[in-house]
């Protein structure tokens, strides 16, 4: 007979994305670590954990140790939305340790932390911090008569026999990890920050977590006034890709869609690239109102302009975009935060995804996007376009994303190593010189699994939109930007 597995409940963190990057949520009765520096956030994480599972019935034990004094914490805890008076002083209760660290032994530290559990019987303890005690007592210098070995053992031994799910808050460098906490531990959560030049990233990882398939990676912290909230790493593969049925959009674009072999590809990733002032944003508006006109829902993701600015002029060029927002069939996200990471706007789409149901994403620009990013996560830029774009197209929703180049007249790049391996559909813009006047040209270089056409087209940008012109067969050097008209064979005449 098989024997059934035991089920260890999962306590909710309090903290938005945490409960999925621990795999489910909080062990029960675990012994845990918040390590990490200062200023990273483990103490407004603990109180969050905290004011979200503490009752009257099962309280929340919190030891402060040599710290700052418990009233200062509480003063700067108490502008957090998360933190609850009616709770601080019954559910939630504050012991200051700092006499018994200071005058005593570990062992009367401990003595009196078993007297203040025995008595309240919490249901969670929380030590802060746990290093002070280390620091006080881990030198013979100060006479200590218990060691600091002994010391955590055995205070894990009893917080797992209490049955409390406790958290034992540090300040730690890496270099440390060997440090007998850390072999004891069930769980382990590393705080940090990054910083370059002027910006400064907080980031979570999950080092350890017994019995718990958590999400491995760095997951970057945001600190507002709501409290703490994670932004999990999501990777493609933890999304089930959505099956869809091979389907041809409409770009919107007048002439565009005969030079895609019919419209782009349902569920794929499309990317426009061009010099500035080529109509690229209008091109993705293009492409976001013909699905609106067949009934179904949207996101544009704005990094460059102002929101306000950007709807203002789509809505010029057509009512619809405006009254589709006012229907709640459009929404227009602005991304550009200071120290923006990719996990926050990945967030922050799929959220507006999942809350209209929408069938097309409209990213509008990269270009704009990697500048909003901050310095540290420019360097991964690559991977992480691959992640969200990957994960979008998950969903089964279609991606159109602009991209600007920058190049001299004469040069024919057309993209950015840095995107194109991520697109099934690449269509670019630029001007070339012809008869003395600047022109605007596209042409269609990539389509996965699908035949295209391969002429460079003059377009048209009005203002009610792009509208693609003839073919340019006749003229040779377009991607010179001067382009020559092919002269004409001449004919031999015969005698007769």
């Amino acid at each position: 007979m098989k024997e059934e597995r035991a089920v260890i409940r999962s306590l909710p963190s309090g903290v938005p994305g945490l409960d999925v990057v621990l795999g489910g949520g909080l062990p029960e009765y675990s012994f845990n670590l918040i390590a990490g520096g200062p200023g990273s956030g483990k103490t407004t994480l603990a109180h969050q954990i905290m004011f979200t599972n503490a009752t009257v019935e099962r309280p929340a034990l919190y030891f402060t140790v040599l710290g700052e004094p418990t009233i200062k914490m509480l003063r700067y805890q108490r502008q957090f939305t998360f933190f609850n008076p009616d709770l601080a002083g019954s559910a939630i209760q504050f012991i200051n340790l700092s006499a018994e660290v200071m005058d005593q032994d570990l062992g009367e530290v401990l003595k009196r932390i078993i007297s203040e559990i025995e008595r309240a019987k919490p249901g969670i303890v929380v030590v802060d911090s746990f290093r002070s005690i280390g620091g006080q007592h881990g030198s013979s210098e100060r006479g200590a008569t218990f060691d600091l070995d002994r010391f955590v053992q055995r205070l894990a031994l009893h917080l797992t026999t209490w049955e409390v799910t406790s958290f034992l808050l540090g300040e730690y460098t890496e270099e440390e990890q060997r440090n007998p906490i850390f072999t004891v531990a069930d769980g382990i959560l590393w705080l940090s920050q990054a910083t370059d030049r002027n910006s400064v990233v907080r980031r979570l990882q999950v080092i350890k977590t017994r019995g718990r398939a958590q999400m491995p990676g760095l997951h970057t912290i945001r600190i507002t006034d709501a409290g703490l909230q994670i932004f999990p790493r999501i990777p493609e593969q933890t999304r089930n890709r959505a099956v869809t049925k091979y389907e041809r959009l409409s770009t919107g674009v007048p002439g565009m869609d005969e030079m895609t072999g019919g419209g782009v590809v349902a569920g794929d990733a499309v990317m426009l690239t061009g010099p500035a002032g080529s109509g690229k944003s209008t091109v993705a508006t293009q492409f976001m109102v013909a699905g609106l006109v067949k009934g179904e829902t949207g996101v544009i993701a704005v990094f460059e302009e102002y929101p306000e600015e950007y709807v203002a002029r789509a809505t010029t060029r057509n009512a619809v975009v405006g009254k589709m927002i006012k229907e709640g069939k459009l929404e227009v996200i602005y991304l550009r935060p200071l120290d923006l990471s990719v996990d926050e706007a990945l967030f922050a789409i799929l959220e507006a995804v999942d809350r209209i149901g929408a069938k097309r994403v409209v990213i509008d620009s990269l270009s704009g996007f990697e500048v909003a990013l901050a310095p540290t996560f420019r360097e991964d830029f690559r991977e992480s376009l691959y992640r969200l774009v990957g994960t979008l197209t998950a969903t089964g929703v279609t991606v159109f994303m602009t991209a600007e180049v920058s190049e001299a007249f004469s040069e024919a790049r057309f993209t950015t190593e840095k995107v194109s391996f991520i697109t099934d559909e690449i269509i670019v813009q630029r001007y070339i010189e012809m008869e003395g006047e600047l022109k605007r040209v596209m042409a269609v270089i990539k389509m996965r699994g699908s035949d295209h056409s391969h002429e460079f087209r003059l377009y048209e940008v009005s203002a009610k939109g792009v509208v693609v012109g003839d073919s340019l067969t006749e003229y040779a050097g377009i991607i010179t930007g001067v382009p020559t008209l092919r002269a004409k064979p001449t004919r031999i005449k015969r005698s007769t």
